[in-house]
């Protein structure tokens, strides 16, 4: 067996485990869009072109007649910003694949595929092969789900009336206890969330996100300036 396929079966072992916990996250999607009126073939579409679950949940959220295509835009902006920490972070280890794949690289990043290529560099360098495995499995499997889930959404009717629409904010809750590292995380949740949810109450729209995201990033910031000159 050449390099290039073993590492792409070692990709594809890896991610596996991923890739089944995106099955019913994308049927869920795709049914909280057939709610919202988008068709199937319009989900497949949104899900090759925009490829970010948290953004493409807020959207469905947001969505209504007349689309608000500059407030989604802005909000797809603000919680995709750390795809700029991620990109930094991997590009440190793509010298070795060739400069014109580096688009397709980008493409594929989401939060898993960056987290498993990091761990990877820690034992061999990168290769474009290995990237693949990780990457392809979760956006085929994304595509296809939300496809689907759109399909059999028309027939099940509204999700959140059997509670599915919580389903995205529970694995998210426990991702974020993954961080955990003591007090400073807890200052930085009490804080974004805090934030979050006064902003919730007070203005209309997604600006929670942003107040949210922004309290929990200063909060942080603050924490470790403080740890830096005692």
């Amino acid at each position: 067996m050449n390099s290039g396929r073993r590492d792409f079966l070692t990709g594809f072992t890896e991610v596996a485990p991923v890739v089944v916990a995106y099955v019913p996250i994308g049927l869920l999607w795709g049914t909280l869009a057939a709610a919202k009126g988008i068709s199937p073939l319009e989900a497949v579409m949104m899900s090759v072109i925009v490829f970010a679950g948290s953004a493409q949940f807020v959207a469905v959220d947001m969505w209504h007649d007349p689309v608000p295509a500059l407030l989604l835009t802005f909000t797809a902006l603000v919680i995709n910003i750390r795809h700029v920490l991620m990109s930094a972070s991997l590009s440190r280890h793509v010298e070795g694949i060739p400069r014109a794949l580096h688009p397709i690289v980008a493409y594929f990043l989401v939060d898993e595929s960056w987290a498993l290529a990091e761990r990877r560099v820690l034992e061999t360098p990168l290769t474009f092969a290995y990237y693949l495995g990780i990457t392809l499995p979760l956006a085929m499997t994304w595509w296809v789900t939300t496809g689907l889930g759109a399909i059999l959404g028309r027939a099940l009717g509204d999700p959140s009336a059997l509670g599915l629409d919580f389903a995205f904010s529970a694995m998210f809750i426990a991702i974020l206890m993954g961080f955990w590292k003591g007090p400073s995380t807890a200052g930085v949740l009490v804080a974004s969330g805090g934030v979050a949810a006064a902003t919730h109450l007070a203005f209309e729209g997604p600006w929670y996100i942003v107040a949210g995201g922004l309290a929990g990033a200063l909060f942080a910031y603050a924490t470790w300036r403080a740890e830096e000159g005692a």
